[in-house]
């Protein structure tokens, strides 16, 4: 097993884990196959994320699947815009910790 961690990107974990339950339980090669037609900003990250596990531990990209893909909320960066009479509003601009684990699967033996 080898994992790979992304921290402080500029994406909310939300959005982001919609995108993480998608690749959970897949071969890698497929994973990064499907990760790279969807338009999402996160599925950039998530490829990235495991392409980099799967180096980690030396395995080729077919011979192991995603066994976890966890996506964790990061420092939130807050900013102001001003309003109407002098007022101002708090802008959220949140971040994500994307965690990748790979590992090769199991052999049922009957």
């Amino acid at each position: 097993m080898s994992k790979a961690i992304i921290k402080f990107i500029r994406l909310s974990p939300t959005k982001a884990r919609l995108i993480a339950r998608e690749v959970q339980g897949m071969n890698a090669e497929l994973a990064l196959a499907s990760l790279s037609f969807m338009p999402n900003k996160g599925a950039k990250f998530i490829a990235n994320a495991i392409s980099s596990a799967v180096a980690n531990g030396g395995f080729e990209p077919e011979e192991v699947i995603v066994s976890s893909c966890r996506v964790d909320v990061g420092p939130v960066l807050k900013r102001f815009r001003p309003r109407a009479r002098g007022s101002a509003s708090r802008i959220r601009k949140p971040t994500a910790h994307i965690l990748v684990e790979v590992s090769k699967p199991e052999k049922k033996e009957a």
